[in-house]
């Protein structure tokens, strides 16, 4: 059995080239499923793959069907960081689910079964994985319901497990309004965590509202600093994911913290306060320099964080009882939602590329390859 899977290829010439190719589908061993790949996402860190440092805007859009292609400039100065992967025709897709089609020998339980799964390559007609790497659904979820069942749910998550493994009591979260801070606003109301988050308008912060936000500060209005500073007082948040990266965000929330913190400072220390805040970058929205104003005191720390390397710190029994929390959760926190649902060669099309590439809140893609 053959079926169509994406490919992105960084050629010796500077281009990049998306294209899909026709790959044998192996028959699964003992411990294996094949399953037929029925809704898959297309993620922040899915596009950095498929795309990487091309000049998108650019791009030329070339056949139909399957014989669907992108061709895309790398620019000059940015063509060293795409060096690694020169000649390397890569598959995409972190994460989807769909119909377990044929099972060996010990999988068998999963025969006709609706599983997600995370083992990349996603965007792919079918997959052959490790049963234990499956995500059973449970009766009555649909593949769609399952395709986002790992990278937000999990790092959401995450999120909240590293602030109490770090001894922090609230968090805070930006370009809140995704599917992903969504997400994490339903856990921290159902845990009982607060949470601040930054939004960039008025109709981002409605969304959050309507699901029972308490903090929602945004960072597009004047008074952005004094309202931010006013939910940390409120909240007593120490600790924030960024997802945006680059500009002077970080800086401004570490500021905020130490404003926060010395409003309930017993006396005044020219070293700032004792309290330490944490900010971990997690997304590159704003690729550009990460800006820091070091008014934020002695006390404080900025570093980056993944989902994979936190998952391996806390060990596969503790992964699983996130895993499982999701597979019981899927339809209520961890709903996922799209804006529009598009085929393979569908993907490779110039309006969807221009739509997702945007990478803006509430239009996030979903890939059937089984259209």
């Amino acid at each position: 059995m053959d079926g169509l899977q994406l490919r992105t290829l960084y050629k010796d010439s500077g281009e990049l080239e998306l294209s899909l190719a026709k790959v044998p589908v192996a028959e699964p061993g003992p411990d294996e499923v094949t399953v037929k790949v029925e809704a898959t996402p297309i993620n922040p860190s899915d596009i950095s793959l498929l795309f990487g440092a091309a000049n998108m805007a650019v791009a030329k859009f070339t056949g139909s069907g399957a014989d669907a292609k992108i061709v895309a400039p790398v620019p000059e100065g940015l063509r060293r960081a795409m060096a690694a992967r020169a000649g390397q025709s890569l598959p995409a897709g972190n994460e989807g689910a769909g119909t377990v089609v044929a099972a060996g020998a010990n999988a068998k339980h999963l025969m006709g079964k609706i599983v997600a799964a995370v083992g990349g390559a996603m965007y792919s007609q079918y997959r052959v994985l490790k049963a234990s790497d499956c995500l059973l659904m449970h009766p009555g979820v649909t593949a769609a319901e399952g395709a986002s069942c790992f990278v937000n749910p999990l790092t959401a998550l995450g999120m909240t497990e590293t602030m109490r493994r770090e001894g922090h009591t609230a968090l805070l979260h930006t370009a809140a309004a995704s599917n992903l801070g969504q997400m994490l606003q339903k856990i921290c109301l159902k845990d009982g965590i607060a949470l601040v988050n930054i939004v960039r308008s008025d109709a981002q912060a409605k969304i959050l509202r309507d699901i029972g936000a308490h903090h929602v500060v945004d960072s597009s209005k004047p008074s952005f600093m004094e309202d931010l500073i006013a939910a940390l007082v409120d909240t007593g948040a120490t600790i924030g994911f960024d997802a945006i990266g680059g500009g002077p965000l970080a800086g401004q929330i570490l500021t905020a913290m130490e404003v926060a913190a010395v409003k309930k400072a017993p006396g005044f220390s020219r070293y700032g306060s004792t309290t330490y805040k944490q900010v971990y970058i997690y997304g590159g929205l704003d690729t550009g320099p990460t800006l820091l104003n070091r008014a934020f005191g002695m006390s404080w720390g900025l570093g980056g964080w993944l989902l994979t390397p936190f998952l391996m710190k806390i060990g596969p029994a503790e992964t699983e009882k996130l895993r499982q929390r999701v597979a019981n959760e899927v339809k209520t926190t961890f709903a996922s939602h799209y804006t529009r649902t598009v085929s393979l060669p569908g993907m490779l099309s110039a309006d969807a590329v221009a739509a997702y590439n945007r990478r803006a809140t509430g239009e996030k893609y979903l890939v059937n390859p089984s259209l």
